[in-house]
């Protein structure tokens, strides 16, 4: 396999690391400055410039692209992506977990436990929002922050918004969280490769500081998790379109909250902790997955003029409760079922003798006329929201 690994620190511990087990296992593996590319759109095929020449080719790419280049560094995996060129980290996935509002918003959908949060604009949302997320003290942080840069803890209300309206003020975006009291201090990190936790740690901050981060003295040990500890850090780690992630997780009383989804997890802390060979996993898992490019779906479907994919509820009063797949007649209509979801359980490729049940979700690839009328109907909100008044007209000197 020849790997490229996408890093501006050639020589941290973690793209060291990666490289060294590259070569142990016989790759030809190479550290490329992700800044020195060209996006070249000028020919037939999409391509890339390294270093003013033609790129060659590469099987796959590891990509470890910092925060301050998240713009340039996600255009550059999405350019791999065009070329076929494996990637466990996508270019969606890398801009989705960077930005820690729209990674919680994404992981908000699906039944994944995390700590109670807002984000608001205006002065006089502020008391609402924290009485929301229950209370003070609460957590404030900066949507684009690392290593626990960017997060704060506010006492109380009168302090949360004077912070806010600070901030705000130098045109930072923040998000309002609650303060998980019974994890304060400690929080668990989970390195996630492919479907697998591979090793976790505990982090515990020194003193009175509230944020766990190595980067900010935490003290790092192994732990072993909970079969609910590592699904919940799986799930969301691809959730978010991420293979190679490292997933925060708080302790609560009812079970496991996500903090964040790390795109480029530093090795350093963990490896040194649990003393396990994780750089050596991560090119194991590229090495069996090369095979298989990150396939934009839409981009292959938009061919196929009348057919899509759509996810089809199984209602109870449905024809179609306690028939097999087989007998169903879906193949008939011209749809496929790529996975069938039942309760907590994925089923990839459902086989023709599965009897369908009530509640069952489809995944199917198809006819789109033959699939309407198996669209579950758009979701209610839980409650009617009260008749606003409208909101007064803007200045011009205003929006």
């Amino acid at each position: 396999m020849k790997l490229a690994i996408l890093s501006r620190a050639a020589s941290s511990y973690s793209t060291t690391r990666l490289k060294v087990a590259a070569l142990e296992r016989g790759h030809d593996v190479r550290v490329l400055n992700s800044l020195r590319f060209a996006i070249d759109l000028t020919g037939d095929e999409p391509d890339l410039q390294y270093r003013g020449r033609q790129l060659s080719d590469y099987d796959a790419i590891l990509p470890r692209i910092g925060a301050s280049i998240t713009y340039f560094g996600t255009a550059l995996v999405r350019q791999f992506e065009q070329m076929d060129v494996y990637t466990p980290n996508t270019a969606n996935g890398i801009a989705n977990s960077r930005d820690k509002l729209r990674s919680l918003q994404i992981l908000s959908r699906h039944d994944v436990g995390i700590p109670d949060t807002t984000f608001v604009r205006d002065r006089q949302d502020v008391l609402p929002a924290i009485r929301r997320v229950g209370g003070a003290p609460v957590i404030i942080k900066l949507l684009e922050g690392t290593q626990g840069i960017g997060v704060m803890l506010a006492p109380d209300a009168k302090t949360a918004e004077a912070m806010l309206e600070t901030l705000q003020s130098a045109k930072q975006n923040v998000l309002l969280q609650k303060f998980v009291a019974e994890s304060k201090g400690r929080d668990v990190r989970a390195l996630v490769v492919g479907d697998r936790v591979v090793a976790a740690i505990r982090r515990v901050a020194r003193g009175d500081e509230f944020r766990s981060n190595v980067h900010r003295g935490g003290i790092a040990e192994p732990v072993e998790l909970s079969e609910e500890y590592e699904r919940v850090a799986v799930q969301s780690a691809q959730i978010m379109g991420l293979r190679v992630a490292g997933v925060d997780l708080l302790e609560g009383n009812d079970g496991p909250l996500v903090l964040e989804v790390n795109s480029s997890p530093g090795l350093e802390g963990i490896e040194t902790a649990t003393e396990l060979d994780i750089a050596g996993a991560i090119v194991d898992y590229i090495d069996n997955q090369v095979a298989f490019p990150q396939l934009d779906i839409h981009q292959r479907l938009s061919v196929s003029t009348g057919y899509g994919v759509a996810e089809l509820l199984i209602k109870e009063d449905s024809s179609y409760v306690g028939k097999t797949l087989e007998d169903s007649g879906l193949w008939e209509q011209d749809i496929t079922i790529l996975t069938l979801h039942r309760l907590a359980r994925v089923i990839p490729n459902p086989r023709n003798a599965l009897v369908l049940e009530a509640n069952d979700r489809l995944l199917c690839f198809g006819r789109l006329d033959a699939m309407r009328s198996l669209i579950p109907a758009r979701r209610k909100r839980r409650a009617k929201l009260r008749e606003l008044p409208d909101e007064p007209l803007a200045t011009e000197s205003g929006d």
